[in-house]
């Protein structure tokens, strides 16, 4: 389903294009639609992820502890809606990153929301409609 308009996305930067790929499609339900050698995009119709890789001489210079530590010293944090926050929190500790526990949770309009991070620490948001 590899969408050929102009649609609004995100990059995100990886050591490990495959794990921190395999994240995201599996927490947010985007579709792999492509995967070259150094990056992987992820799609739905109204969004696109790109997961990039950081250059090879860079990122021998990037220490990713695990669990990861996570960097919560960027001005972005990434959003994604999803269906359940439990469920997602399930899928985020079987690959390597970490939705924050129920009790960190809160309401934003109808939207119930946690944060948490990818296999590399990366900070994100992910939203359910509140029941």
């Amino acid at each position: 389903m590899m969408v050929t308009s102009p649609t609004m996305g995100a990059v995100v930067f990886a050591k490990d294009v495959a794990r921190v790929g395999a994240f995201y499609a599996a927490i947010t339900g985007l579709a792999v639609t492509r995967t070259e050698p150094g990056w992987m995009l992820l799609e739905s119709p109204a969004y696109q992820l790109v997961v990039h890789g950081i250059p090879e001489d860079i990122a021998a210079d990037i220490d990713i502890k695990r669990p990861p530590v996570r960097r919560e010293d960027t001005a972005v944090k990434l959003i994604f809606a999803v269906p359940s926050l439990a469920s997602a929190r399930k899928q985020a500790e079987r690959l390597g990153g970490a939705v924050d526990p129920p009790e960190r949770e809160w309401e934003f309009g109808a939207q119930r929301v946690c944060d948490g991070h990818d296999p590399e620490g990366n900070v994100i948001q992910l939203r359910q409609t509140a029941p």
